[in-house]
């Protein structure tokens, strides 16, 4: 038995209203979008930048030392997020070395009380690091890192490698605590404890110990930080051509 044809076998399936001419409905990707929205992010993050800098310029006030304040210093404020916590270790870091520093002339003082032949030097350069070693660390290599992540400018970065490198030298040196150098280390604190000296055996070990976590502390950080500069494309040339055109004051300016 036949059955009727109810479907035209010459039908289209397309409409006859729509233009075979037309552009198709789905467009290719654009082969530029990533590169727009990474401009689209550099534009926001340089206006970000530049509203910081605004506002310190206008309201930021010294703070610190707390005690006497001589500079401005905020990591929240100043340092992109993504590296506040590089920074944030680095200033701990610099605490660490501070309380080496006390804790190695305190610790030079009961050598001296024990009957060191040397514990006279030993005290007199002990009390010398604290405000020499103190503020130049902070002055020569701890500020210009700061100032390298929050202004991402060569020169920053290079004063920090030259300093910091002597200070990670100098660091070793007093690990080793060799007898009239002002330092409690290692020799000095293996002394005291094989004299029966307790006191100044333990308190050699703490500084021994807060040269060792310091000294390696930015030995770590001294890798992280030269991996980002040559992340961000920095080098001596452009160093140099920063300095040439900011001048040397510009090492000491937040903005």
């Amino acid at each position: 038995m036949s059955h009727p044809i109810t479907e035209n076998p010459f039908a289209s399936t397309h409409s006859l209203d729509q233009n075979p001419f037309d552009d198709p409905t789905t467009q290719p990707p654009n082969p530029y979008a990533d590169l727009e929205r990474r401009e689209r992010e550099l534009r926001d993050r340089e206006a970000s930048l530049n509203a910081r800098e605004n506002a310190l310029r206008s309201g930021g006030k010294h703070n610190w030392p707390p005690f006497f304040p001589l500079i401005y210093h905020d990591i929240d404020t100043e340092i992109p997020e993504a590296s506040r916590p590089v920074i944030m270790r680095l200033y701990q870091l610099w605490l660490v070395l501070g309380g080496t520093l006390i804790i190695n002339m305190i610790a030079c003082i009961f050598i001296l009380v024990a009957g060191s032949s040397d514990g006279g030097k030993d005290l007199g350069a002990s009390i010398g690091y604290i405000p020499m070693i103190g503020i130049l660390s902070f002055l020569l290599w701890y500020r210009p890192v700061y100032n390298g992540y929050m202004k991402e400018q060569a020169l920053y970065y290079y004063l920090y490698f030259f300093f910091c490198g002597w200070h990670l030298l100098f660091s070793v040196y007093m690990i080793l605590g060799i007898p009239s150098t002002g330092s409690a280390g290692l020799i000095q604190t293996i002394g005291m404890f094989s004299q029966g000296h307790l006191a100044a055996g333990i308190l050699g070990a703490f500084a021994s110990a807060g040269w060792v976590v310091q000294g390696l502390g930015n030995g770590i950080y001294y890798r992280m930080v030269w991996n980002h500069h040559n992340e961000q494309g920095h080098s001596f040339t452009k160093a140099k051509g920063e300095l040439a055109q900011h001048g040397a004051k510009s090492y000491f300016a937040r903005g």
